[in-house]
C-alpha cells in the first residue's frame, strides 16, 4: 500500500536505520531534500543509532547519569507546533522516533545479551577441558570456617577448577574470594558465586605456575586487589 503523502514525515525514524527499500525509499529520499526539519531530524536519529550501537562496548562513565539528569532540569525543550495538522504530525514524529529508539535499544540489548552466552560458554569448554585432561590431579583441604575446598588442577594448561562444598554462607556485605598464591604476592582467581545445595559453581583460575598455591579468603562485597584476611585454606597449585 503506498504512503499518502503527508506520512512521509513518519518514515524518519526507518530512514534512519536503513529500514526502507524500493519505491519507499525513493520517494522519502525526494521528500527529504525539500523538508528541512525532517532532514534534521534524521540526522539526529543516525546519531542517536550510533551512540546506542557503542554503548555495547564502551562502559560509560559513573558520573554521566547524574549529568544528564541535571542539564534536563536547566536546558528547555524547543516547543512543538501547535498548528492543526502540524502538530498531528510533529505528534506521529515523536512516536515513530520513540519507537525506533525503543527498536536499537533492543537490538544492542539482544548483542549483549548474546556476548554474555558466548562467554559463558567458553568458560564452560576451558573448565570441562581442566576435568577432563589425563594429567588432572585433584586437591582438596578443610577449611577454617567448615566445610572444603576443592581444586581439579591441569598443570600442562596452568588452570585449576575450584569449587567448595559445605561452606557456610559468608558474613553479610562480604563474599569469598579465590586467589593464585606464589613468592610474588597474590592475585585474584575470582569470586565465589553463592552456593547451591551447599556446594558453588566451579570457578576457573588460570595462570598457574609450578610452586603456587590456591587459597580462598573472606573479602568486602565485590573484591579486592589483595587479600585482607587470613586464608581459610590454602593448597598446592601446581
Amino acid at each position: 500500500m503506498k504512503l499518502l503523502r503527508p506520512d512521509l514525515h513518519l518514515l524518519t525514524g526507518c530512514y534512519a536505520v536503513d529500514a526502507l527499500t524500493g519505491p519507499e525509499l525513493a520517494d522519502f529520499e525526494r521528500h527529504l531534500d525539500r523538508c528541512a526539519s525532517c532532514a534534521i531530524e534524521v540526522r539526529g536519529l543516525q546519531a542517536a543509532a550510533a551512540r546506542l550501537a557503542m554503548a555495547v562496548s564502551c562502559e560509560p562513565p559513573a558520573a554521566m547519569q547524574e549529568r544528564v539528569l541535571s542539564a534536563a532540569t536547566r536546558i528547555r525543550q524547543l516547543p512543538p507546533v501547535v498548528s492543526g495538522k502540524t502538530r498531528v504530525h510533529y505528534m506521529r514524529r515523536v512516536v515513530a522516533s520513540v519507537s525506533v529508539a525503543a527498536a536499537v535499544s533492543l537490538g544492542a540489548w539482544h548483542v549483549v545479551t548474546q556476548r554474555q552466552l558466548d562467554d559463558t560458554q567458553a568458560r564452560n569448554r576451558a573448565i570441562a577441558a581442566v576435568l577432563g585432561s589425563p594429567g588432572a590431579r585433584i586437591e582438596s583441604m578443610r577449611t577454617t570456617a567448615g566445610g572444603s575446598l576443592t581444586a581439579v588442577i591441569a598443570a600442562g594448561q596452568r588452570q585449576a577448577v575450584v569449587s567448595t562444598a559445605g561452606m557456610p554462607s559468608p558474613p553479610a556485605g562480604k563474599v569469598y574470594q579465590v586467589w593464585v598464591i606464589s613468592s610474588a604476592g597474590a592475585r585474584s582467581a575470582g569470586l565465589l558465586p553463592a552456593a547451591t545445595a551447599g556446594r558453588t559453581e566451579p570457578l576457573l583460575a588460570d595462570g598457574i605456575s609450578p610452586g603456587d598455591q590456591i587459597g580462598i579468603t573472606v573479602e568486602p562485597a565485590g573484591g579486592t586487589t589483595h587479600p585482607t584476611t587470613t586464608p581459610l585454606a590454602v593448597i598446592a597449585g601446581a
